[in-house]
């Protein structure tokens, strides 16, 4: 599903990834970490796609938003597992969004 975000400017913090081979509780974190998210000021929507590889856009209002999403404490957890048991290699890119269109 696309996102439903508001006139720009906002903010889009684009993460990157390859997985490793196994789950190791992967799928349960990423539901838990969407959850989450949706619970935290200044979140406006997220959109996901895996392949080979998974990119996954969530919105938020400002940057301060996305810092403080950066520091929950579940998410630091989750940044933490991985680091070292789901991700061969990640890319973490935060961009201001200042023109959208569609339809």
């Amino acid at each position: 599903m696309i996102a439903e975000t508001p006139a720009p400017p906002y903010y889009a913090v684009i993460f990157t990834s390859v997985r490793t081979d196994d789950d190791l509780g992967y799928a349960e974190m990423a539901d838990r970490m969407v959850a989450l998210a949706e619970q935290q000021p200044g979140f406006l929507g997220i959109e996901s796609a895996r392949n080979d590889i998974g990119i996954t856009v969530s919105y938020w209002a400002d940057m301060v938003s996305i810092k403080k999403w950066k520091m929950n404490i579940e998410h630091l957890e989750a940044q933490r597992l991985g680091h070292e048991k789901w991700y061969s290699s990640f890319k973490t890119r935060i961009v201001k969004v200042e023109r959208d269109y569609g339809f």
